[in-house]
């Protein structure tokens, strides 16, 4: 798997379907896709070549010779390289200042809050 590229919010849209069920044809990504974003065949083939050209997904031949895509990252590497630009955007790179603002403004569970405090409770041990 390659390095985790920049990828636009509709480019996430296609790679979710994709990280869902792969490999797909561009028409039937676009059966898939287009009851929620009612986007026509040239727009998803349009999204399709431009992950192609990132080096997110790679391409294939079907039994009947239509080319098909898979992902060629990991999503837990796009997540990643996403929650790091954003901590970088948003709060200058500081993990603290990111922290507390989810803390203080999502609704968390007593369940999330111990899950959360244990992830902690680990990051100081190593």
């Amino acid at each position: 798997m390659t390095p985790a590229p920049d990828i636009s919010e509709s480019e996430w849209t296609v790679m979710e379907a994709l990280w869902d069920a792969a490999p797909q044809t561009a028409s039937e990504l676009t059966k898939l896709l287009r009851p929620t974003t009612k986007w026509a065949e040239n727009t998803v083939r349009t999204l399709l070549t431009r992950l192609v050209e990132k080096g997110a997904l790679k391409t294939a031949e079907n039994s009947s010779g239509t080319r098909t895509y898979l992902p060629a990252v990991k999503r837990e590497a796009c997540v990643r390289a996403e929650g790091e630009s954003f901590m970088q955007r948003v709060f200058g790179g500081a993990a603290k200042p990111l922290l507390v603002h989810f803390a203080q403004n999502s609704k968390l569970t007593a369940e999330e809050v111990r899950e959360l405090k244990k992830i902690l409770d680990q990051s100081l041990k190593s």
